[in-house]
């Protein structure tokens, strides 16, 4: 078994007056995917912000490297990506731009090469010039993967990632999640769409207001 680094102890959610879930505890490491499953409003969102630090548990605590991200928010940060139903795209700036401002924005130098070169693996070759805002929905997810991919980070937190994306963007994704995987990154998900992730490590998480883990 991999060494835990990504770590939830006791951890508790409420929305308003209703609880979410309660003693939820599970940890992750290297080369492992946990899908967070449950119906709609049931808290997988609500889980994945507490994961990311930009929510605050009712009760428990998240951990990386078996530090509290509270107060590792900047060496968390380094590590992990989050990528939610928001693309995070700006709409006046083209694709090469706006990996540029995502780079800037984590202080990490950027490759325009490597950023074209991502795009046009995404299947962007031909947007690399418009606005943003003149994409697809589709188009636009694909920037904010290109994004992810140049990141260079071990944790992946991502939100309902298919959403959007054609049949070959949901192969692409399910690739770019099994290599990354394989090579020793960690990936946290939502979905209400069945992933293709044959010899990976997976474990099951059911999200209401009891919050079992399970292996696959």
């Amino acid at each position: 078994m991999p060494d835990v680094l990504l770590s939830v102890h006791d951890l508790a959610c409420a929305r308003g007056e209703r609880l979410l879930f309660k003693a939820m505890s599970f940890g992750l490491g290297q080369g492992q995917l946990l899908l967070v499953q449950g119906g709609n409003g049931q808290g997988k969102t609500s889980l994945l912000r507490l994961l990311t630090g930009l929510a605050r548990p009712e009760e428990g605590d998240v951990r990386w490297r078996g530090v509290s991200i509270r107060r590792s928010r900047e060496a968390y940060n380094a590590e992990m990506f989050y990528l939610g139903h928001a693309n995070g795209v700006k709409d006046d700036l083209d694709p090469v731009e706006n990996l540029r401002f995502a780079d800037g924005l984590q202080g990490r130098p950027f490759d325009q090469l490597r950023a074209v070169a991502t795009l046009e693996r995404l299947g962007l070759s031909r947007c690399l010039d418009l606005p943003c805002r003149v994409l697809s929905f589709g188009q636009r997810r694909r920037v904010a993967l290109a994004a992810l991919l140049l990141a260079g980070v071990t944790l992946w937190i991502l939100d309902e990632p298919l959403t959007g994306l054609d049949v070959h963007a949901v192969a692409l994704m399910e690739g770019l999640i099994r290599d990354h995987l394989n090579a020793g990154g960690m990936v946290v998900a939502t979905t209400h769409q069945a992933l293709n992730l044959d010899g990976v490590s997976v474990q099951r998480l059911l999200v209401g207001n009891v919050a079992i883990p399970e292996l696959a």
